[in-house]
């Protein structure tokens, strides 16, 4: 009564896994590095909605971390699920 994942589970798991880690370092790279310095000059027409603070000025002090905090959430609720789809993956041969 083994509850190992099978080889093609885990190779099902890694491409996925990687799969979303690109995703998400791609928009922590775009929110850092062009919110807070490539587009620095056009989000600085904006401000944050009650202060007076320019937006591009926000996302290279506060955004970017905010959407780092954000995006490792949404990366354990992902990979949480992925988790789960495994392993309900391998109880399923179990039973037959």
């Amino acid at each position: 009564m083994s509850r190992l994942p099978t080889e093609e589970a885990k190779q099902e798991y890694w491409r996925a896994n990687l799969r979303w880690l690109a995703i998400l370092l791609s928009i922590w790279f775009f929110v850092s590095f062009g919110c807070g310095i490539l587009l620095v000059d056009f989000l600085d027409k904006f401000t944050v909605p009650g202060s007076n603070l320019k937006l591009g000025f926000w996302f290279a002090q506060q955004g970017s971390i905010y959407c780092f905090v954000l995006l490792i959430v949404v990366y354990a609720a992902v990979m949480n699920r992925l988790d789960r789809k495994l392993l309900s993956h391998t109880d399923a041969e179990e039973g037959s």
